[in-house]
């Protein structure tokens, strides 16, 4: 069987996209699970979402998504049954994320408000239900499989049941750690930018010169710099810098802060816009420069973990929590992720790390290393090269946690079917006649009744 995805039951994206006019179709029941309905216009808004989404849409996507939906409506009404829980903050949550995404997309709140005709509260009222569907769906498959586990025996025999010219080749991949510190500049050279920030704020308040103008002319923020500083945020947004943060909510619409410090440099922000959490602002965003001086004080520091290491007197995770400046690492241990988790390709990497990387052997730490990171923000780094595969056709010695993911997914699609052939000759199914010689649905819901 293939592997079930819980879907959603609307998509935001195709409701923010269509035309109200487009809603008025004629719409009619196409299948019943238990006392929960498909809509053939659930089945059509979905199918119009791939195509803008520019996914390749199967002859039969109908037929396949409706074997989904079906089977979603099914885990939904156990789930009810079984009361599992599913807390308002987690759907409010959810809510929030999508929402943002899409305001993103559509270029701000009123681009989005307008395209979709409703306000950003309509909205999430209108798919608060769908939500919440989605995660009992999700909810119910996942107590289905708790307790599947998997033994290594299982493993080899799923393994070699592959036909050897089946099986993916890898290319070299490695698994890379770093510890991070961006130097500190001088104070005088704070100073600097701090007077520059606030000769800016000067000139836009008193209408000299707009701030979008200033930011695309004097932002050191690439992500924003070419849009006028714009910058949509989100109170309750926990990967955004807190004191940045902090200084934009606290303005009214038009006013522009004090200068703000945060870990990426000095800032000015000019509230732009503003709905319950959810804010539009400007920056401009100006960096201390960093003297020589100050990156070989950090070489210094670095070098002085590097001894520590070889020293074996601390591991390379407890150096990364102590000295590390990269906060995104310290939740990696300090290991550089990748598409693959933990292992990343040479493709993957920037080029200055990739010549770094040539001078290593496998479980040797670099001697501190300056680079500019995506933000052209200055930085010196100790890079640890764990570990390094030869690129190789899959096999269980390099790759055993590859096919034993896989295994235990097929271990899971294959507890999930048996649980629907167990579940389902219990429930009411009705399949609209249009959509009875679907073999998905045939397949998998046999006992369906006739409209």
């Amino acid at each position: 069987m293939k592997q079930y995805l819980v879907l959603a039951i609307f998509s935001l994206l195709s409701f923010a996209a269509k035309a109200q006019s487009a809603r008025v179709l004629a719409d009619k029941i196409i299948a019943i699970v238990g006392d929960k309905i498909v809509l053939r216009s659930d089945l059509v808004n979905y199918i119009d979402d791939m195509k803008r989404q520019g996914n390749e849409i199967p002859a039969n996507a109908e037929c396949i998504l409706l074997d989904k939906m079906m089977q979603d409506k099914a885990l939904i009404l156990q789930a009810e049954k079984d009361s599992l829980p599913i807390g308002d903050e987690e759907v409010e949550a959810e809510l929030d994320q999508r929402v943002r995404y899409f305001i993103m997309q559509y270029g701000g709140k009123e681009a989005f408000e307008q395209i979709a005709g409703r306000t950003v509260y309509q909205v999430k009222e209108d798919f608060r239900k769908s939500i919440k569907e989605g995660r009992l769906a999700k909810s119910m498959r996942d107590k289905i499989v708790e307790y599947v586990k998997i033994t290594p025996n299982e493993v080899k025999d799923y393994y070699e049941k592959i036909p050897k010219d089946s099986l993916p080749f890898y290319e070299s991949e490695l698994v890379i750690g770093q510890i991070v510190l961006h130097p500190k500049a001088g104070r005088e050279l704070e100073k600097f930018v701090q007077d520059e920030l606030l000769d800016y704020k000067k000139q836009v308040e008193s209408g000299q010169k707009s701030f979008e103008t200033m930011a695309r002319l004097y932002s050191e923020d690439p992500g924003s710099k070419q849009i006028g500083g714009r910058f949509e945020l989100n109170k309750t947004d926990k990967q955004t810098d807190p004191d940045f943060k902090n200084a934009a909510f606290r303005l009214k619409e038009g006013q522009i802060s004090a200068v703000v410090k945060s870990k990426f440099g000095y800032h000015i922000i000019q509230m732009v816009s503003r709905n319950g959490d959810d804010a539009v602002v400007r920056h401009i965003l100006r960096m201390p420069q960093v003297l020589e001086e100050d990156i070989v004080e950090a070489k210094q520091r670095l070098d002085t973990v590097r001894s520590k290491l070889i020293a074996g007197t601390i591991t390379f995770g407890e150096a990364v929590d102590k000295y590390s400046d990269d906060q995104n690492s310290k939740f990696t241990g300090g290991i550089i992720t990748g598409q693959g988790g933990n292992f990343v390709t040479i493709d993957e990497l920037d080029k200055s790390l990739v010549a770094d990387l040539g001078k290593l052997k496998m479980g040797e730490f670099s001697q501190p290393l300056t680079f500019k990171d995506e933000q052209e923000k200055q930085g010196v780094r100790l890079v640890f090269l764990q570990s390094k595969t030869a690129p190789h056709r899959e096999n269980l010695r390099d790759d055993y946690d590859r096919v034993s993911q896989r295994a235990i997914a097929e271990k899971r699609d294959k507890t999930i079917e048996k649980w629907f052939f167990s579940k389902l000759p219990t429930y009411y199914i009705m399949v609209d006649k249009d959509y009875q010689q679907c073999d998905e649905v045939r397949k998998q819901f046999p006992n369906f009744v006739s409209k």
